[in-house]
């Protein structure tokens, strides 16, 4: 049976879920400004260029796939890192055989 720690107590609780959702919200304002401004913006973008191509293709073809792969990634990070700050990480020995 995998034991599973929770954080109980209030305000540890608050501040957990607030720091949670600051980041998300953050990545969120980020993702939206990637998929939706550039590409509402993107012929008033095309006087900038980026090897030698408009700046909007450009964001649609490469940069764009690339900021949601670092938003995935930092995301993980981040909730790695905030769950081993509050105590609520999975154990070392519950990763390695899998979760059994």
């Amino acid at each position: 049976m995998i034991e599973r720690r929770i954080i109980r107590g209030g305000h540890k609780d608050h501040l957990y879920w607030r720091r949670n959702l600051r980041f998300t919200g953050l990545l969120l304002t980020l993702w939206f400004l990637v998929t939706f401004v550039v590409s509402y913006f993107a012929s008033d973008l095309a006087e900038i260029t980026v090897f030698d191509l408009p700046f909007g293709f450009y964001m649609a073809a490469q940069g764009a796939p690339l900021i949601y792969a670092l938003i995935v990634g930092s995301y993980a990070l981040y909730m790695n890192r905030l769950d081993r700050t509050y105590g609520v990480h999975e154990d070392q020995d519950n990763e390695r055989d899998g979760g059994r």
